[in-house]
């Protein structure tokens, strides 16, 4: 079954870091935003596998929303 999870990436000096807002606990980091990619889609379907079939049917509950906004620097 595929299923669409919201990712999260963060890049600074040292690589960058990846996580999942639906799977509480899912992350992952890497050197790249492709690597970092790559290796939170590995993450998620090793999260998604310690679920139960119920838990894995059940959609998640959270909304994930992503906006910029204006600020005085």
């Amino acid at each position: 079954m595929m299923r669409k999870i919201s990712v999260v990436i963060e890049r600074d000096e040292d690589g960058c870091y990846a996580w999942c807002p639906e799977l509480k606990g899912c992350q992952s980091q890497g050197a790249t935003i492709e690597e970092a990619l790559a290796n939170i889609q590995e993450a998620a379907e090793l999260f998604l596998e310690t679920l139960t079939e119920e838990e894995r049917s059940t959609p998640p509950h959270q909304v994930v929303l992503t906006t910029s906004i204006e600020v005085q620097a």
